[in-house]
Order: structure tokens, then C-alpha cells, then sequence
């Protein structure tokens, strides 16, 4: 027998034990059907077309179906929909990472002095003044007046970066 007479004369012979054993608790007929036509498919074409492919569809089935409610038994439903917890999610972690490397980006480019300063601001140690002042090797009173200068040209910067937030490129 060819494997397209094969095909040919199993297709009604599917759709009957498919629907039989799906409407058991094996889940969608659809999706056990594609299972089993797969699993013919493989078969034909490594071993031929089966001896006595009635018997051999049956077993199929049913195997399909044992297999699918087995995996149905260990799933653990979701609570929520995994997409539902935007605020931990992937894309909120992109976007924040994203913007940490445009900004630390943008305070390498500063001039000067002023990407050390901007760093040590930004250094997850969380610095005190005295700390900060000391590493950079500037008097502790100058350290704000310095950040102030280097938090401006940052603004400036990154303003002149960002697109303007107007209709018709107007800043306000």
C-alpha cells in the first residue's frame, strides 16, 4: 500500500477516533489531530507505511491522548495573564535599561570634570558629599554648586537629543 492510499484511506478512520477520544478529556480534536497525522507522517517516512495501519492509528490515538491529558495533569495554570504584570515585566525592563544606558551615555559625552561628577552621583554605593568631594579631590562646598553646572549642561544636552514635545517642533 502507498503511502498516499495510506493517507487517503486513514483520513475518516482520524477524524472518528479523534473525536472520539478528544471529547475524553484529551483536549481539542484539532490539536490531537495534527498530532496523530504527524506521528504518521514521521512514521511513513522512516519505517514505511504500518503493517496493519487501522491497529497502528488506534494505538496512535490513543497514545496522543493519554500523552496530552498527562501533559494537561502537570500544567499550572497562570493566576493572571503573565502579560497583565506590566510593571515587572520584560518591556518595562528593556525601557529602564534603555534609558540607563542612553543616560550614562549622554554623562560620558559631558565636558570637563563633569562626567566623574555625574558619576559618583549616579554610583549605586550611594556616596555621601563628603565621600564624593573626596574622591573627586574638590572642596566639599563646591561640590554642589559643580553638580548644579553639570546637572545643566546634561538638561541641555539631552534636550537638544530629545524631540521637542509640541506639535510642529515649538518648545515651550
Amino acid at each position: 500500500m502507498t503511502s498516499d492510499l495510506v493517507i487517503d484511506t486513514l483520513r475518516p478512520l482520524i477524524a472518528a477516533e479523534v473525536s472520539a477520544e478528544a471529547h475524553a478529556g484529551a483536549g481539542e480534536p484539532g490539536d490531537l489531530e495534527q498530532a496523530v497525522w504527524l506521528r504518521l507522517l514521521e512514521r511513513i517516512d522512516a519505517d514505511g507505511p504500518p503493517a496493519d495501519p487501522a491497529a497502528w492509528l488506534t494505538a496512535a490515538v490513543r497514545f496522543e491522548a493519554r500523552r496530552t491529558r498527562r501533559a494537561a495533569l502537570r500544567e499550572i495554570p497562570y493566576v493572571t495573564e503573565p502579560a497583565a504584570d506590566v510593571e515587572h515585566g520584560p518591556e518595562p525592563r528593556a525601557l529602564a535599561g534603555d534609558r540607563h544606558r542612553a543616560l550614562r551615555a549622554a554623562v560620558r559625552r559631558l565636558p570637563g570634570r563633569c562626567p566623574r561628577v555625574v558619576a559618583a552621583f549616579l554610583s549605586p554605593q550611594d556616596l555621601t558629599y563628603r565621600e564624593i568631594a573626596g574622591e573627586l579631590g574638590i572642596s566639599q562646598g563646591s561640590l554642589g554648586p559643580e553638580r548644579s553646572r553639570c546637572l545643566g549642561c546634561l538638561r541641555r544636552m539631552l534636550a537638544a537629543e530629545v524631540a521637542a514635545p509640541e506639535p510642529w517642533g515649538k518648545e515651550r
